[in-house]
């Protein structure tokens, strides 16, 4: 109470300095609950007023004016005082020396308000002073707490117990401090508002980590059950220190995904997503999540999340991949290109993962396969085998694709070795095969003649076909040409085939046709057998006819020719049936060789065959044995035999 001390010196001034109606008393006050207080008052009346009857006193609470009836806290004159005060008041100051300081014990929450002091000198000079002193009644110490606490800046908290009850003196003591990085304590006695306040600092540096902990200030008075505890949570101002996201991920194109992010600061930051430098979410929270519908590819690439709160900024991204089956490769445009000419075929494409390129001519692969989403196919000094298709397939994990194109190659024309010219039964036939892009004109020239054939020229059958880069041209020659040595056909065709790039002319070679010559010899060798079968068809109706006229070795004499005649006819017709028989199995025969060659039957029957085929058997020999020759019909011939002739109309 060493303000009380000093308040003596300092009433004797206003004495000297003023004599009018004052009064001084702190403006505020305060006292922990059931604890006391004690309200230092010194009051003044004018010089020229002579109290009556002694000085007397009187304190109300609330109001000052007696007539609000307000509750009396003390009264010097009685001791009736309001029943909330009963027993709890006491005057410490001598109203005589003009002082008027008042405890208050055991003082309850009900107890905090403005108390007015009213001095009575007796008679009519009875005044109340318009100054009060304010009591705060506290039920827990005050903790000066600074309006923004800052991470990793040095901070001081003042925990105040008043120190206004001359019978009790406080302690203060810091609880929760033991995570605190070496924390500092500092107690001293402050005045306040003319009130003795006992304070304790506590000195530390926070951390991000000391957000929302705890901390208490507990004050007690020693010797007594009086305890007041306060705890206050920290909130510490920092930067956001971590920014947590989704790993980053892949996804099928046309899925949905979320991607979430959190950060850590205080106060909570403005986060934003970002994908590349266009913001596509924001809000102030501590967490924010980004929803992806039906990703394309693109949507592939870095996400950002960042926030920012003031005190600081952090980001952290993610790579968000979108596999999908390969795209439709692009490749180059079909093209007609030269032989002998080089060139690259380009193919491109999209996937993910990367496709593996593939080059494939007419279902056949060439090149090598490449893992990339390029791939060039280089051909050199393209042949005419290069002609065709080129596809180029696009393959990863997810799926296919292919594109294609046409090369087409053009060269000069190639003859082949078909070309020939072969005898045949009506005459030569020659035929000129060639390839070449554009497909070959073909001509045939008869140097012999001065002739050139080509498809205007309707004489010599000509005939030409085109199949694809092939033609065929084929002429016949009625004649055979003239014989040379061997007996064989003199021919001289040439051959001229030609294009755009280029003309060739070469002269046929001329060769037997082998389905000719075997006809031939299998006609000779049936001419052969049917004369043979002839002569002894004759010789075996003669033997019969002598068996019929008895001896065969006896003398033979025909008495009626003409019946002879008739039975030798009937033979004939008979032999010339089986001749016939034996013609219709050589023209089977021929038949089949025909199949078998390919020919459109060109050929006929040829040697003693075809000569039956076209004569009438008109006469038969007959060796008559010791016959009598008749006048007319005998003869005899050179080697001395007998014979008779017997002629058939």
């Amino acid at each position: 109470m060493w303000c009380l001390e000093l308040l003596l010196p300092l009433l004797l001034i206003i004495n000297d300095a003023s004599c009018q109606w004052n009064v001084w008393v702190p403006r505020d006050i305060s006292a922990m609950t059931n604890s006391c207080v004690v309200i230092p008052c010194t009051f003044m009346y004018p010089s020229g007023i002579r109290p009556y009857r002694g000085i007397h006193g009187i304190w109300y609470f609330g109001q000052p004016y007696p007539q609000l009836f307000p509750p009396v806290v003390f009264k010097s004159r009685t001791d009736i005082v309001h029943e909330s005060y009963k027993g709890r008041t006491k005057l410490l100051g001598d109203l005589h020396q003009r002082n008027c300081t008042l405890l208050i014990s055991n003082i309850g929450a009900e107890h905090s308000g403005r108390y007015y002091f009213r001095a009575d000198l007796g008679g009519a000079n009875i005044y109340t002073y318009q100054d009060f002193s304010e009591l705060k009644v506290l039920d827990q110490p005050n903790i000066d707490i600074p309006e923004e606490i800052v991470s990793d800046e040095n901070l001081e908290l003042t925990c105040y117990a008043p120190d206004n009850c001359p019978d009790m003196t406080p302690e203060i003591q810091w609880m929760y401090t033991d995570y605190l990085p070496d924390p500092e304590f500092n107690i001293e006695y402050v005045q306040e508002s003319n009130t003795a306040v006992l304070s304790s600092t506590l000195t530390f540096v926070p951390r991000p980590m000391h957000n929302g902990q705890l901390l208490g200030c507990r004050v007690y008075y020693p010797n007594t059950t009086l305890v007041y505890e306060r705890l206050v949570s920290l909130d510490i101002k920092y930067a956001p220190r971590s920014v947590w996201v989704n790993v980053s991920s892949e996804v099928m194109e046309g899925s949905s995904v979320m991607l979430h992010c959190e950060v850590d600061s205080n106060p909570p930051p403005r986060i934003s997503w970002m994908f590349g430098d266009q913001e596509l979410l924001w809000d102030t929270a501590s967490n924010i999540s980004l929803s992806l519908d039906d990703v394309t590819p693109a949507n592939e690439g870095i996400y950002t999340c960042t926030g920012d709160n003031g005190y600081g900024i952090m980001n952290t991204s993610l790579y968000l991949a979108v596999k999908y089956p390969p795209r439709e490769p692009v490749v180059n445009d079909s093209m007609t290109i030269l032989e002998g000419s080089s060139l690259a075929l380009h193919c491109s494409t999209q996937g993910s993962p990367a496709p593996t390129l593939t080059w494939l001519k007419d279902g056949e692969l060439v090149g090598t396969i490449t893992a990339d989403e390029l791939s060039v196919l280089e051909v050199l000094e393209i042949t005419p085998q290069g002609d065709g298709q080129y596809r180029c397939l696009a393959e990863n994990e997810h799926g296919r694709a292919s594109s294609s194109l046409n090369i087409t190659v053009e060269y000069a024309p190639v003859l082949l070795e078909d070309s020939k010219c072969t005898v045949v039964r009506e005459g030569v036939q020659c035929v000129c095969m060639a390839t070449g892009n554009p497909e070959p004109t073909i001509e045939f020239y008869l140097p012999d003649l001065n002739i050139t054939i080509n498809e205007t020229d309707g004489r010599f059958n000509f005939y030409t076909h085109t199949d694809g880069h092939m033609s065929t041209g084929m002429i016949k020659l009625r004649e055979k040409g003239e014989r040379v040595d061997n007996g064989g056909p003199a021919v001289n065709v040439h051959c001229s085939i030609y294009n755009m790039y280029g003309r060739e002319s070469v002269l046929l070679e001329l060769q037997q046709e082998k389905k000719y010559m075997m006809a031939v010899i299998v006609g000779t060798i049936g001419g052969v057998a049917v004369i043979a079968f002839i002569i002894a068809a004759v010789r075996y109706v003669g033997h019969n006819n002598k068996k019929e006229n008895g001896n065969p070795r006896q003398d033979v004499v025909l008495e009626n020719p003409a019946l002879y005649y008739s039975a030798v006819k009937k033979d004939k017709q008979n032999l010339r049936k089986k001749v016939l028989k034996t013609e219709l199995l050589g023209s089977k025969f021929n038949s089949i060789l025909e199949e078998t060659t390919g020919e459109d039957g060109d050929y006929q029957p040829v040697g003693s065959m075809a000569g039956l085929e076209r004569q009438e058997l008109n006469y038969a020999a007959l060796e008559f044995i010791g016959a009598r020759p008749r006048e007319g019909a005998s003869g005899r011939g050179d080697d001395g035999s007998n014979y008779s002739e017997i002629k058939a109309k």
